[in-house]
């Protein structure tokens, strides 16, 4: 089957991109409101784009009535954000969050989360993530119905125990984050195997 982008609905574009573009990692994203409430908000179009300098990618649709959601008005006034990572003991809250409450509503308190302060920025960091990332907006990039965060990581916060003596990597089975599949279908990374390049090929490429 062939399907043209040029003619084929937003909608069918969408199902076909996220049921092969998969499994997808999930940014809840905290931001402050005008009035300084936080708000969180599931993003699952979302991931890391540069080392140096340390770039996050987040790309935010527009309400289906073509108004900006709350996360998107909140990062283009104040133009920071924190990305928390999100594993199965919090998946449900991090779903939660994506209900449409008022802009006065605290989805990290109402969905029985906390708050822990951030160190750079005013939005809180999720306490319970295993992960989070203070950004700022690096650049915005404009298009009809979303906008493409590209956010600055200026600190990150890792849970207690999740990395290696020295600091590097992940000890296996510490974190094993929560992607989304398709629809409201969700993929755990509870298996880990290695890979490396195969010796004879690495050979043969270099006769």
């Amino acid at each position: 089957m062939d399907f043209d982008f040029q003619t084929l609905p937003a909608q069918d574009r969408y199902r076909l991109l996220c049921s092969f573009v998969a499994p997808r990692p999930i940014a809840l994203v905290s931001t402050c409101g005008p009035d300084g409430v936080p708000n969180a908000a599931p993003m699952s179009f979302f991931n890391v784009f540069s080392q140096d300098p340390p770039i996050v990618i987040l790309g935010i649709q527009a309400r289906p009535d073509g108004t900006e959601k709350d996360t998107m008005r909140n990062i283009r006034r104040d133009g920071e954000f924190v990305v928390n990572m999100c594993d199965m003991a919090i998946a449900q809250q991090m779903v939660d969050c994506g209900c449409a409450f008022d802009e006065a509503v605290d989805e990290i308190d109402i969905t029985g989360l906390h708050h822990a302060p951030s160190y750079k920025i005013a939005p809180p960091r999720v306490a319970e993530a295993p992960a989070s990332m203070e950004c700022r907006v690096e650049r915005l990039i404009e298009f009809p119905r979303r906008v493409i965060v590209l956010g600055e990581v200026v600190q990150m916060h890792v849970r207690d125990g999740c990395l290696d003596d020295q600091g590097h990597y992940l000890r296996e089975g510490t974190y094993q984050p929560v992607a989304r599949l398709h629809a409201d279908n969700y993929i755990v990374s509870d298996q880990q195997f290695v890979l490396s390049e195969t010796q004879d090929i690495k050979t043969r490429g270099r006769s």
